[in-house]
């Protein structure tokens, strides 16, 4: 950050290198997922070799959406992720819908998981062989989620060094996982690789669950576009940054599954509360102690990272007039985006009270991936009617086409896996319509609400001594 020669103005430099951005996936891909979604992946696929197989799908699935969003990233020049590709690319109203569902749906509920998983892992410890129990998970989500609030609302140094140390510890935690693991896979330990195709136990109409649950796990390979404007030699630096960090979590992956099967069989997993609690509990007990505390704070690093990127979507879509720009405003002294961090407590709060992980999960997910697969199907149409354009990075029409269809799919079909949440979702997505409607195209209520909204953001504005941001981009 820096200030213009008045003082007056706060502003971010280009200054996201190629290791910075590598870092920034990483740190993204990397978090709770790994640590939650072994037991959804297993549970909604039926036997330990499907689940490996759509580990292996989501990574490849990863992989085609993360080439799409780097193309999208070197032909659109905008910072803003999801909604800048969308807007541009498919027009004003499924960007506005894409941030309805953001901020309303999407993000709260993400949010609320990782919490739910900070909970759970800090507790287990504590309370095993039993569960904890969901009342002090819930307490102990709430604690974790408002000291990030804090943190958030505080210093942004503070939290940018924190994110730095947080996303060493997610490594280590996974390197206590790994090496274990392999080294009793190398002593012979295969017992729970045997039958591992059985049919009898596959539960195909829960696929989509499994890929729900799968790709939480790998979301994340999106972050670079969030911060656009900011990075350096974007056009070489974005497919660099998505093509190592995709590669080299695909292979983290995999080694932590296959370690995690290594020791548990599919009931341990399926009945663990906390995959790698049991994991260390049968591997190492001198490790029972060690890895849900880096576990935790895995997830704590998660729900840190996460504001990042809220408030500069929040900040692109208020430069586009879709946004009140009150959210996009940061503290005078400072200069953290305290109103859009303050958008998340009620929301957040709500959802960790009264969800359940792994409905959250789906919850969120259907809305995520239909506005993810929107946005692929957004490059398409950009090459059909830009031809002109020439990106310097350009990947096979197949890649965007198959990751489209696929996320759509997968949308669709999971209405039948798990009707009540996807249902949920869709209705909290349709909403949005009549209030696009009502604020955005019709001139005399937009007329009303500006006036109403300048009012209150004058007022909020002294309130809360927050200020509009720049970004200026040299």
């Amino acid at each position: 950050m820096g200030k213009s020669k008045k003082g007056d103005a706060v502003f971010l430099r280009k200054k996201i290198t190629l290791l910075r951005a590598f870092s920034l996936l990483i740190g993204s891909m990397v978090g709770s997922g790994i640590f939650i979604s072994p037991k959804g992946v297993l549970k909604n696929s039926g036997n330990v070799g499907l689940s490996l197989v759509i580990w292996l799908a989501c990574g490849i699935l990863s992989m085609f959406g993360a080439l799409s969003y780097a193309e999208l990233g070197t032909r659109i020049t905008k910072s803003g992720g999801h909604y800048i590709y969308i807007l541009e690319t498919l027009g004003p109203l499924p960007g506005f819908l894409f941030l309805w569902a953001e901020y309303f749906a999407i993000r709260p509920a993400n949010s609320a998981v990782v919490a739910l998983a900070f909970g759970r892992y800090i507790l287990e410890p504590f309370f095993a062989p039993c569960g904890a129990p969901l009342l002090a998970v819930k307490l102990v989500a709430l604690l974790g989620y408002y000291i990030v609030l804090i943190l958030n609302s505080w210093s942004v140094s503070w939290s940018a060094r924190l994110q730095t140390a947080l996303s060493i510890i997610k490594l280590a935690a996974l390197a206590l996982i790994i090496v274990p693991g392999m080294m009793l896979l190398a002593q012979g330990h295969t017992e729970n690789f045997q039958d591992a195709f059985n049919y009898q136990t596959m539960v195909l109409d829960k696929l989509p669950l499994a890929f729900y649950a799968g790709m939480f796990a790998y979301s994340g390979w999106f972050q670079t576009g969030f911060v656009r404007e900011e990075l350096v030699k974007p056009e070489r630096n974005i497919p660099l940054a998505v093509i190592v960090s995709v590669i080299t979590v695909i292979v983290g992956y995999m080694l932590t599954n296959v370690s995690y099967y290594t020791v548990l069989t599919a009931t341990d997993v399926l009945a663990s509360q906390a995959v790698a609690v049991s994991f260390a509990r049968k591997a190492f007990q001198s490790l029972i102690s060690v890895v849900p505390v880096l576990v935790s704070l895995s997830c704590f690093g998660t729900m840190n990272g996460g504001i990042f990127t809220f408030s500069r979507t929040l900040f692109v879509a208020s430069r586009e007039g879709q946004w009140p720009p009150l959210f996009s405003m940061i503290h005078i002294q400072r200069h953290t985006p305290l109103p859009a961090v303050m958008l998340m407590f009620p929301l957040v709060t709500a959802m960790i009270c009264v969800g359940d992980l792994y409905h959250l999960l789906n919850f969120f997910s259907f809305s995520r991936w239909l506005f993810i697969g929107l946005a692929t199907l957004g490059l398409i149409v950009h090459r059909c009617r830009h031809p002109e354009i020439l990106s310097p990075f350009k990947v096979p029409l197949a890649i965007p086409v198959s990751f489209t269809i696929i996320c759509l799919f997968t949308v669709g079909m999971s209405f039948y896996s798990d009707p009540i949440s996807i249902s949920i979702g869709c209705a909290m997505v349709l909403s949005g319509f009549p209030v696009y409607y009502l604020l955005l195209v019709n001139q005399s209520m937009r007329k009303c609400c500006r006036t109403t909204f300048c009012y209150l953001t004058l007022k909020l504005q002294i309130l809360l001594k927050v200020v509009q941001q720049e970004i200026r981009t040299y």
